[in-house]
């Protein structure tokens, strides 16, 4: 029962935490004008990344209390000026942060903690007064938090692209120059990668979505993590889906980084409203 009562307060409190936005739009006016009014004019305070919290188990085995678990990401971003810097970017600071728990275990403890700080400079991206998308150029971290054998961490300067082909397609990726500090990790390129690429698709009003996510593994062979995500809005005019997420390669957490999973996961996420990041 008691159990019960943690999984009903997380799902309930969650989606009441994470209902802030960066950018608020009407999809049918998004021009130039609009786009920097919405800008200057929203919260400072918004979505960075998908917010989600699913449960599921590993593909291909029997599902255990050992390798079946929550799987959560809480993202957001805080926007540091109120117009824009010279090439007309904003800046902003980012903040992410991805956990793994053992629910069915005993104690159900919390295996695997990441965060992702990180700031940079966003610029919208225009074509004949048409807003396309955007480009980030970002310092960010990551690491686990922990000390000793278990201690993972390290550096990005990425750029990352998000670019509309309409509203209802949109293609992303992100490239960085990795700088490595963790004593524990010195070849994770060889598990998280070296960039990534993407495309998400929505149809019947936007009201369904499939999205896809490669990371390039470092070396010369076709060596992907891929990410499959479907979605479906639960409500008109709301940013909160039912989601299923498929993760196949390694890296999906930094402290077994090295272990390769093929998991599926089901539950909700929170969308930014014009794009999510990834």
């Amino acid at each position: 029962m008691k159990r019960i009562l943690i999984y009903l307060l997380t799902i309930i409190v969650f989606p009441v935490v994470a209902m802030s936005q960066i950018v608020s739009i009407d999809r049918e006016k998004i021009d130039a004008d609009s786009v920097r009014r919405a800008f200057d004019d929203s919260p400072y305070f918004g979505l960075y990344k998908d917010n989600y919290f699913i449960f599921g188990t590993t593909v291909g085995q029997k599902p255990t209390r050992e390798n079946s678990n929550i799987k959560f990401q809480i993202s957001i971003a805080q926007r540091l000026t109120r117009s824009t810097l010279p090439w007309n970017t904003y800046l902003f600071l980012f903040y992410s942060q991805k956990c793994f728990w053992n629910v069915l275990e005993n104690s159900m403890p919390m295996t695997d903690l990441n965060f992702n700080p990180g700031i940079g400079l966003t610029k919208p991206l225009f074509v004949k007064n048409r807003f396309v998308g955007k480009l980030t150029f970002l310092l960010e971290h990551e690491s686990n938090g922990r000390d000793g054998l278990e201690s993972r961490s390290w550096n990005k300067v990425s750029l990352a692209a998000n670019i509309m082909i309409d509203p209802s397609f949109i293609v992303h990726g992100k490239v960085w120059i990795p700088i490595i500090d963790g004593q524990n990790n010195k070849d994770i390129l060889d598990y998280c990668g070296i960039y990534q690429v993407g495309s998400s698709f929505s149809i019947f009003n936007k009201r369904f979505g499939i999205s896809v996510i490669l990371t390039k593994r470092k070396g010369w062979r076709l060596n992907y993590n891929t990410t499959l995500e479907l979605n479906y809005r639960l409500f008109k005019g709301e940013n909160q889906y039912l989601f299923l997420q498929y993760y196949n390669g390694y890296g999906e957490g930094l402290l077994a980084y090295k272990e390769f999973h093929s998991t599926v996961r089901l539950g909700i996420v929170i969308k930014p409203r014009l794009f999510s990041d990834y």
